[in-house]
């Protein structure tokens, strides 16, 4: 447990930042062009209730989430627009979303069996269907086959008029991969679009993520869905910056000998006497075990070596030679750089992963505050 007003580590969301990447953002998307933000996993971990407020503000009227208690944090932060899930979801799901007037994926015979269950009870039901074009093979129907235009027939006919969109995700965006997946779909969409007697002009056609956005590919899709973007995660040299900072404290500064050694498995030993300081964070808070003996923080200005193995809740850094380091002083473990591009690839290759998957755990593992 973390206590709010004294914690042991802390994420800081900068607004400002949300607010101006969404603004980048928007003016990539082309003219007649939808956009969709993308706040699943509470906003990246930035809080859907910090990012909601910034996405009406631009006009914003469609989001995305992939669990209940998103779209009901969406809600209740006055949001009133298009509000879609991303993903299948179960019976109990979908019936308990309905306050929450979710639109639903659908990919499966059952999947649309359930939904014109409610949609025969009386309940609104608007849904989304998803297509998989050889693509994530996760939710989306296959419809390359006999057996999935077999389905996506039976899909129409259960569903019918409450099918309002027609969805994919792109597995690759490299340019030609892109190109392939984007034609395929459109052959796929065309073929659901004829066989449903689905008005063209009535039916949302989405596909495409962050990625697709900044590829400079002429893909077509009515709308993009992007999260990445919002949060600073690509394109730097377009503007777009890093939107979190993760900080905790030092809580012990010490002098050790030359032959000792730091962490966990003595992973590290020291060939000379060293400084070290004690960083009140681990990887509790998110900060993975693979930045062992890699990467730095910085701590007064000062980049300071990571060292040993991350504890559960400690981190040590090497601070020999640099004057005034003290207990309490603030360390950054991510964010403390002005150079955005350094930093998204350094915080990557120190911790074997993208992002988008640290935000998340260390914006849901964290204490947040909102500058």
């Amino acid at each position: 447990m973390t206590d709010p007003a004294i914690p042991d580590a802390w994420c800081e969301v900068h607004r400002d930042r949300i607010d101006a990447n969404i603004r980048i953002a928007l003016a990539r998307v082309p003219k007649g062009r939808r956009f969709c933000a993308v706040l699943k996993a509470d906003a990246y971990g930035h809080g859907i209730a910090t990012v909601v407020p910034l996405v009406r503000a631009h006009g914003i009227d469609c989001i995305a989430i992939t669990s209940n208690a998103e779209a009901r944090a969406v809600r209740a932060a006055g949001y009133t627009g298009q509000l879609i899930r991303l993903r299948a979801a179960t019976p109990i799901e979908a019936r308990a979303a309905l306050p929450d007037r979710v639109e639903e994926q659908v990919g499966t015979i059952e999947a649309a069996e359930n939904l014109a269950a409610l949609k025969n009870s009386g309940a609104p039901v608007r849904a989304h269907l998803s297509l998989n074009a050889m693509g994530m093979s996760r939710d989306g129907l296959e419809i390359g086959t006999e057996e999935g235009r077999a389905a996506c027939r039976a899909i129409l006919d259960r569903l019918g008029d409450s099918i309002t969109a027609i969805c994919t995700h792109f597995p690759d965006n490299a340019p030609d991969e892109l190109r392939a997946s984007a034609a395929l779909f459109q052959k796929h969409a065309d073929w659901v679009l004829d066989q449903g007697n689905l008005s063209r002009e009535g039916t949302l056609v989405h596909a495409g993520s962050s990625l697709t956005l900044v590829s400079d590919q002429p893909v077509r899709t009515d709308m993009y869905r992007c999260g990445a973007v919002l949060y600073g995660i690509l394109k730097p040299e377009w503007g777009f910056q890093t939107t979190m900072t993760l900080k905790t404290r030092v809580v012990s500064v010490t002098d050790y000998p030359a032959g000792a050694t730091v962490g966990y498995d003595r992973t590290c030993v020291l060939d000379t006497p060293r400084r070290l300081a004690c960083l009140s964070i681990g990887y509790a808070n998110g900060v993975r075990r693979a930045g062992q003996n890699t990467g730095t923080v910085l701590i007064g200005g000062h980049e300071a070596p990571i060292l040993g193995r991350i504890s559960m809740n400690t981190t040590v850094a090497d601070v020999t030679g640099l004057d005034g380091i003290s207990v309490g002083d603030p360390a950054a473990i991510f964010g403390g750089s002005h150079d955005t591009r350094g930093a998204l690839d350094t915080a990557e290759a120190q911790f074997g992963t993208i992002i988008a998957d640290l935000y998340t755990d260390w914006g849901l593992s964290n204490h947040r505050i909102v500058r």
